[in-house]
């Protein structure tokens, strides 16, 4: 099975089962590759005031960069779901312009990334996406209204007729029938419209302790996930938000990927375990180019298949 176009070589008798039934890789702040060092610090609030020092800019993109490859180059290896972070920039010249963000800004702007997630879409039309889109940070009070709208207008014109209305039980086969293959969740309650989808659940372990995330995650799969509708069991180690954050990024020669790569193996493990109890939905990690990560998830599908 290639992985550049997973869902299409899927058994015909998962083309029918809903989506948010399929289990699809996903990938935890998918822009962060991109973070720009230039940047301000936005995150987190005990670090902003020090931007100006160029070398705790450098230590946050290493510890903040949760991707290692381009958006395209995730699509191609499978991710089917997207974690994206809003940001606007204080005093940009352009009103519209909006960024990603995770610590820092990126360099490319939304719109930007939005495009290319869509000339990916439309050599894929058998691929379904998933985005997400969440935080809204800098959408200060009085241009807030004016920003969403414009995004929500701006994902409408762009994927056009490839993009699917919020519906009760989408299918891949129902997708393919429609000519629909993008799937935008917007994660405002105060800007929903039948264009876009209501916020996707996010569940993970807020832990860089391996153990203490998979028993969160198991608790929230056992007793919080919805049974018709899409959630995410959010596979990524989440640093300290207090002083022993310095443990982690005072490490002069290493960086955040590293520390992922070192627990996604056994990571992956407890998914397959836990799969067998409580089947999942979308599995998001962070550097999904690594350790079989997609191809573990897709072959969760399979397993299912076999039952029915």
């Amino acid at each position: 099975m290639s992985c550049s176009n997973w869902m299409s070589q899927l058994p015909t008798e998962l083309h029918t089962v809903p989506l948010y039934a399929l289990a699809i890789p996903g990938s935890h702040d998918a822009m962060s590759y991109d973070l720009d060092i230039s940047s301000r610090i936005i995150e987190p609030a005990a670090l902003t005031k020090f931007s100006r020092i160029c070398c705790l800019r450098r230590i946050l993109r290493r510890w903040a960069a949760t991707q290692e490859v381009t958006i395209t180059e995730q699509l191609n290896a499978g991710v089917r779901y997207l974690d994206l972070r809003i940001a606007r920039k204080p005093n940009d010249s352009n009103p519209n312009r909006l960024y990603f963000h995770h610590g820092l800004y990126t360099h490319t702007d939304v719109e930007t990334g939005l495009k290319r997630i869509n000339a990916w879409a439309e050599t894929h039309p058998k691929e379904v996406l998933i985005l997400s889109l969440s935080h809204f940070l800098g959408f200060d009070k009085n241009i807030e209204a004016k920003l969403h709208i414009h995004l929500i207008q701006f994902i409408k014109d762009l994927f056009g007729a490839k993009l699917l209305p919020s519906t009760n039980t989408p299918t891949l086969k129902s997708c393919w029938d429609k000519g629909k293959n993008v799937l935008v969740s917007y994660d405002h309650s105060a800007f929903q419209q039948p264009a876009v989808w209501r916020k996707i659940p996010y569940f993970y372990g807020d832990s860089m302790d391996r153990d203490k995330n998979t028993s969160t995650l198991r608790e929230a799969l056992e007793k919080k996930r919805p049974s018709n509708y899409f959630y995410v069991c959010g596979l990524n180690l989440t640093l300290p938000h207090n002083i022993s954050i310095l443990k982690y990024v005072l490490r002069l020669c290493d960086n955040f990927p590293n520390v992922i790569r070192r627990s996604l193996r056994k990571l992956l493990l407890w998914v397959n375990q836990q799969h067998q109890k409580t089947p999942m939905n979308i599995v998001a990690s962070d550097v999904v180019t690594r350790e079989d990560f997609v191809q573990t998830i897709v072959k969760l599908n399979l397993q299912r298949a076999k039952t029915k």
